[in-house]
């Protein structure tokens, strides 16, 4: 982890911080902001900045950041483009983590943003909770997909059974209950959870539990290859 020594009102040197990169072009108002929420908390700041694909690696070498928080269109667009970045980033410095900043087509990009080997998945309706707990968890070693893209998830796979019978435990299941499984299936604890979906930690903590219990499950193994089973995910993206 990037660390800076910092002086507390004393004057002594306290604690370290996360370096962030941003890689964000086309919307430079966006890049602002971002910064601005990242260097507002006292345990992550901006080590560097990229303004378009031809340094972005030069910037990923001169600051071997902590985690990169990357714009799909920005690094060539949709598709082989996207995917070839972030390899090249993920070759360039193997330690980073990277979180993937969605363009126009989430669903497509959030595919091969994992594929290629995102650590994280933002789309543009990110608040400032989401972003700060997407560089906290994957710094931490999870995987951090929006709410907004596990709730598009939970509708798809809805659409896609819409004969699925009344007797089916996962019909039983709250469209909050649906989001839980999906996060706690990919590796997110209840504190990010809580922290994603804005709720509080016992909140999550009791749904987790109605969950288990609705699906007849015990650890997050079993949750997991729950999932796999029903199509919720893929497991190949994880």
């Amino acid at each position: 982890m990037t660390t800076i020594r910092e002086p507390k009102a004393d004057g002594t040197q306290d604690g370290s911080r996360t370096g962030v990169m941003l890689a964000v072009v086309d919307f430079p108002m966006l890049s602002t902001a971002l910064r601005s929420v990242i260097d507002g908390e006292r345990d992550m700041h901006v080590v560097g900045q990229a303004t378009d694909r031809e340094t972005l690696l030069e910037q990923v070498q001169a600051t071997m950041p902590d985690v990169i928080v990357l714009e799909c269109e920005s690094v060539g667009g949709f598709g082989c483009g996207t995917y070839d970045a972030i390899d090249e980033i993920r070759a360039t410095s193997p330690e980073s983590k990277v979180i993937v900043l969605d363009c126009r087509c989430a669903g497509e990009q959030f595919s091969v943003a994992l594929k290629a080997g995102a650590h994280g998945f933002l789309t543009r309706e990110a608040q400032q909770a989401d972003i700060v707990a997407a560089i906290r968890g994957v710094t931490a070693g999870h995987t951090y997909v929006s709410p907004a893209i596990v709730t598009r998830m939970v509708d798809t796979y809805v659409r896609r059974s819409p004969d699925a019978g009344l007797d089916d435990p996962y019909e039983t299941l709250s469209e909050r209950e649906r989001q839980i499984l999906l996060l706690a299936a990919m590796g997110h604890t209840n504190r990010d959870i809580a922290r994603s979906l804005q709720l509080s930690e016992q909140t999550v903590h009791n749904n987790r539990a109605n969950v288990m219990e609705k699906l007849g499950l015990h650890d997050r193994v079993e949750l997991l290859r729950y999932t796999v089973r029903r199509g919720l995910l893929n497991p190949s993206t994880l």
